[in-house]
């Protein structure tokens, strides 16, 4: 069942599926613990002054500070354990983190800025880590069939997430609660997929020694900037998020321009309560934009689906991994440079159609097999520093660039189009040196990457 998608190998199939369900669980917890998150900062109204939504742009820059501390911490732990107790020390770390929360929350103390920044940070760890074992425990040929099988539970988990978390929506600590039972089940998988991956090992006689071994000591920070190919990733993460970051203020911005025209400022002149009547335009311009974004995200999701079930293994086995690192900055740099030219949010809407779906199968898979050359070490540590910090980092300075392009300079959405092919063919350049590095790391006897 699994070849519809890719090629996968006798005694490949139970690992997979273990795989699959695992990453489905992760982004199933994550997106639960996303919809709690959103309620707690609307239910507690901001703190210091600060509206939520505001606080949220201001907190970015805090998740990326937090995380100077946390990757060397982590690395650290690394070095002393092996993979499955890593595995093992993180999870429940993060478990106790929230059961801490719901005895916290249910004394009535405000969590909402220490939620954010906790889960902004937790979050990404836990998709890196569950990548930096894939990376481990499979060879670089087979990632390169297998990652687009194991990402398509993550599109799965991204669906199904939202939908536990809406019929639960009147219970927050509920939620909380099944999100961490989820989290426990993910531990066991790990457990149980290590176990199996051992067996096979030892059956083949192509056991790593090294394989449940603790790290060596260095950190991820020093792994980033001491191999040229892995700074060469962090830079091209870093871009790619300003990119994505500053196209999504380009869209909210469009389509708060058009619920502006279709509910003017002038809109229902029979209430005579002025303060009445801006309460209804403001509700029913509110009505235009999540009607936009709801459908927007449905078609994302599922063209995002698409594309990962019947596209990405396919891109890997004819094109390869190289050559794929080239769609998302490709199809950026188009995209930017037409809604500068032209703009108009139906052409804001399919560009930005394109870019995300293509960055939630393609590209996010490309990003995870770019370390199948590398070692232990930096699968652990330095992934987890590019997958986190310098992810963060990119939101942090969106945030810097949209409020200074906006207030100081009074920029408008073209411009800031213009910036981002500016940055998409930086982007590109990265990528070609990527894509040089990598060819030295893992030499193909094919284009094709066979």
């Amino acid at each position: 069942m699994l070849g519809l998608f890719a090629k996968v190998r006798a005694g490949e199939g139970i690992i997979a599926v273990l795989m699959v369900v695992n990453v489905f669980l992760i982004l199933n917890a994550y997106y639960i613990l996303k919809t709690v998150r959103e309620g707690l900062i609307i239910g507690e109204g901001g703190m210091f002054g600060v509206s939520g939504a505001e606080l949220k742009i201001y907190a970015s820059a805090g998740m990326a500070l937090l995380l100077l501390g946390v990757v060397p911490a982590y690395g650290a732990l690394a070095s002393k354990v092996d993979r499955l107790r890593l595995l093992t020390i993180s999870g429940v770390l993060v478990i106790a983190c929230i059961a801490g929360f719901i005895v916290l929350g249910t004394m009535g103390v405000p969590l909402a800025l220490a939620f954010f920044l906790w889960l902004g940070i937790v979050s990404v760890f836990l998709i890196a880590q569950f990548w930096s074992y894939a990376n481990d425990i499979y060879t670089e040929e087979q990632g390169k069939r297998l990652f687009a099988i194991i990402a398509l539970g993550g599109s799965f988990g991204a669906i199904f997430g939202p939908k536990v978390a809406e019929v639960g929506k009147e219970h927050t600590f509920v939620l909380m609660a099944v999100a961490a039972a989820v989290l426990g089940v993910c531990l066991l998988l790990y457990r149980a997929v290590n176990r199996l991956v051992r067996r096979q090992g030892e059956a083949d006689g192509a056991r790593r020694d090294d394989a449940d071994e603790p790290l060596s000591k260095e950190g991820g920070f020093t792994l980033v900037f001491r191999q040229r190919y892995l700074l060469l990733i962090a830079l091209m993460l870093l871009i790619a998020n300003l990119v994505n970051t500053t196209g999504e203020f380009i869209l909210t911005a469009a389509v708060e321009s058009h619920a502006a025209e279709v509910v003017p400022a002038g809109a229902f002149p029979e209430i005579e309560n002025e303060a009445a009547r801006q309460a209804e335009i403001e509700a029913a311009r509110r009505s235009v934009g999540t009607g936009f974004f709801g459908s927007f995200f449905s078609i994302v999701n599922l063209v995002g689906f698409l594309i990962q079930a019947f596209l990405v293994s396919r891109i890997f086995k004819y094109l390869g991994v190289r050559v794929a690192l080239f769609f998302l900055p490709v199809i950026a740099f188009g995209s930017y440079a037409l809604i500068g030219l032209i703009g108009g949010l139906t052409l804001l809407r399919v560009a930005k159609t394109a870019e995300n779906s293509t960055d939630y199968s393609l590209q996010n898979t490309v990003r995870q097999a770019l370390f199948l050359p590398t070692s232990r070490e930096v699968k652990y540590k330095a992934k987890a520093a590019i997958d986190t910090f310098f992810v963060r980092l990119g939101d942090s300075i969106a945030a810097a660039v949209v409020a200074l392009g906006t207030h100081a300079l009074s920029l408008s959405p073209r411009a800031f189009a213009f910036g981002n092919v500016a940055l998409s063919a930086v982007w590109i350049v990265l990528v070609v040196a990527i894509a040089k590095r990598h060819k030295e790391l893992s030499p193909d006897a094919t284009a094709a990457g066979t």
